[in-house]
Order: C-alpha cells, then structure tokens, then sequence
C-alpha cells in the first residue's frame, strides 16, 4: 500500500536509533496523538531498529501515513537486505506486542517489515495536513550534530551522485558526437574526391575548354582542396577521440624540417615576409606528416590573422630541459587572456574572429595532440593588437 512518506532515516549505527525514536515520536506529536500512543509508536520504532542495525549495515526507515479504510495509519516502514541469517532480538518480538499492526515481507533478498497504528478520525487528516507535515519535516532543523553531519554529508553524496551521472551523459553524448563526426566525414570525403578528380581532369584538358571554363573550374579545385582539409581535420579529432591515431616515427634535423616547411608555406601565403633563426639544429623522433601538420597549422594562422606584408618569426633552439623549442610569432591580431587559456581546446573559436575569418576550431585542438603525443608541450604568449607566439617543444632523439 501506497505511504505519504514524511521521514527517511538510514540505518548505519546506534546513533540512528536516536533519531529514529525522536522523529517518530515527534510525527505522533504533530499529528495530535496522545502521549501514551506517541511513545509507544516510538518504543516499536526503536526495538525494531535497533534490531536491523545489528545484523545489517544497509537498512532504512520510512515513517508516514497510509490510507487504510478511509482514515489513516501512522506507519513505520523498514527496508533492509535480508542478511544470510536473521535472529530477530527480543525487542523484536516486543515490537510486535506494542503495535496493533505487523508485517513482515522478504522477496529478491530484501526484507520489508512495516508497523502501523491507526489515527482517530477525530483528529480529520486531509491532503493540505499531510503535505504541510512533510514540509516541516524536510526543513526541521536537525535535532544533533550527528544528524547535521548526515545531513551534509547526503546532501554531498547527491551532489556527486549527479556530478556522475552528468558525466556518464556527457561521455555518452560525445561518443556519440564522435562516432558521427568519423562517419559523416567518410561519407563525405568520397565525394568530394570525385569531384577534385573531375576538376583536376578538365584542367589538363588542352581543347573543348575556354579560359573562362577552367577560370571556375580553379576555383572549384580550390574550394575541393579546403573541403578535403576540413574533412581530413574531422577524421583526424575522431581518431584523437577514439585513440586510433598512429605514428611512423623517423629522425629529422629539426632545421631541415623547418626549412621544407616554410618553403611549402612561401608558396601558400606569398604576402609574408617568413624569417627562420636557427639558434642550435638538433635532432627528433617525430612522425614527419604529423609534425608537417602542426607547421602548417601555426604558419597558417599567423598568416590569416596578420595583415599581408608583416614578419612571420621562426625561432629553434634548445630550452633548459634539453628538449627542442620551436617558437613562430606573428604581427596579428593578438588574444586576450580567455582566448589563451582556451585556445588550445575543441572547436573553440574566439568571438573576435568568429564572423571575420572561417574555420572551425579544430586546428590547434589537433596540433596540441600531436605535440602532446610526442612528448612535448604546447603554448602561447599573445597581446591583443600586437601579435602572439607559439611554443612548442619536442625531445631530442637519443
């Protein structure tokens, strides 16, 4: 039968006894019962808790009122797992001769033992009585500081039950998220080939094609190429995700690596000025594709947030821990200190750049990973309207 539950007490140690008498005793005394009923509810209460508490560790009592024949019943409920072996005590059986009303249940390994005492009509409970009791109830103050202390530490143990439960959602939704992202980007990386391949077809036709034609077939060539850059960038965050990322490793001069790229770079962005200083060429293990990725990614961006004809700064040396330190600084745009801290994350994209230059966010999230992958670090130095600095390190190769 269904119960209007005022209180829940779990049931740990001889401190809950304590209050397992008290709020039941009180219940009686804030329904109007009388004394000699208000006590006597409370000595059955006790007995039987005390009886739990001694052969379990994990029962809970739930005093309320059941609707019985249209009146009500005021009802101690026990709920505990049945132990191997349950002897009830002799305040058990003592229980039983207080109470009009004793159950006992067991089903799946749980016992319910419930205890009831009716209410005299004339004190004319209804819905409005009820639901301001357990109001009360639930902002009593606590009666001892044993029971503030459960208190807080239940209130604790919510806060964290849902801190968990709000991650196991958020783990499952960017699972999702990945899954998504890797199979959508497949999908669509096919196509997109195709119709690179077609492009780069009409481009080496010598008849049947006006200047015009292939005018707009370079642009759909180029526009195919930053697609199938975008596209590889998602795969690449789903493989980060999914931990299916691989490396080839070699060693490389880090000098000879910098100079092939910046000579790759001059043909991209031919409006800038790329000045390279060497401080000490040493040596690295690094997967030369992936690490031609975080070039790109950092020459790249000084390039897109600076005006056309500044200074892009390539410096390599060798910081104090022995490790490699690459370092490429701009005359852009700068960050402030939000976007520093942040720019380093999936698909962050700052507000300042958000409706003046594409992209998706994914550049430095991968650039990051990759270097972290090597063993390295990566950061940045910037001020908003003077330029910022990249730092990435790698360690030498042994």
């Amino acid at each position: 039968m269904s119960m209007n539950e005022i209180d829940v007490i779990s049931l740990e140690n001889e401190m809950d006894l304590v209050l397992a008498h008290k709020r039941s005793l009180n219940l009686g005394q804030k329904l109007g019962l009388t004394l000699a009923t208000c006590t006597t509810f409370a000595t059955a209460i006790s007995e039987i808790a005390r009886t739990v508490i001694e052969h379990t560790n994990n029962g809970s009592l739930s005093i309320g009122l059941v609707p019985v024949d249209q009146r009500f019943a005021l009802s101690g409920r026990f709920t505990f797992g049945s132990p191997e072996r349950f002897v009830p005590a002799d305040g058990y059986f003592y229980a039983q001769k207080l109470v009009p009303e004793f159950s006992r249940i067991e089903h799946d390994g749980i016992t319910i033992i419930e205890l009831r005492i009716g209410i005299p009509r004339s004190i004319n409970l209804n819905r409005a009585k009820i639901t301001a009791l357990a109001a009360y109830f639930k902002d009593a103050p606590p009666i001892n500081a044993y029971e503030e202390i459960k208190k807080r530490n239940r209130t604790l143990n919510r806060i964290a039950e849902e801190k968990e439960e709000e991650l196991k959602r958020s783990k499952i939704i960017d699972q999702k998220k990945t899954e998504f992202i890797s199979v959508a980007s497949h999908e669509i990386k096919t196509p997109i080939t195709v119709i690179k391949a077609y492009s780069q077809m009409i481009k080496v036709m010598k008849e049947g094609c006006s200047d015009q034609v292939k005018s707009i077939v370079d642009k759909i060539d180029g526009q195919t190429s930053k697609l199938l850059a975008l596209v590889q960038q998602l795969l690449d965050v789903s493989k980060f995700e999914n931990g299916h990322i691989s490396y080839q490793m070699e060693r490389v001069q880090i000098g000879d690596l910098i100079a092939d790229m910046v000579a790759v770079m001059k043909h991209i962005t031919p409006n800038h000025e790329f000045r390279v200083s060497v401080i000490k060429d040493i040596k690295v293990s690094i997967d030369k594709l992936r690490m031609e990725q975080v070039f790109s990614n950092l020459l790249g961006n000084a390039a897109k947030y600076s005006r056309k004809n500044t200074v892009i700064s390539i410096k390599a040396g060798v910081d104090t821990q022995g490790f490699a330190q690459i370092s490429v600084s701009d005359q852009g745009i700068g960050m402030n200190e939000r976007d520093i801290r942040s720019v380093f994350e999936k698909f962050y994209r700052s507000d300042d750049v958000l409706n003046s230059h594409a992209g998706l966010g994914m550049g430095l999230y991968i650039a990051s990973k990759i270097v972290t992958d090597h063993g390295g670090r990566i950061w940045v130095e910037s001020t908003p309207g003077t330029g910022s600095t990249f730092h990435f390190t790698i360690p030498a190769s042994s």
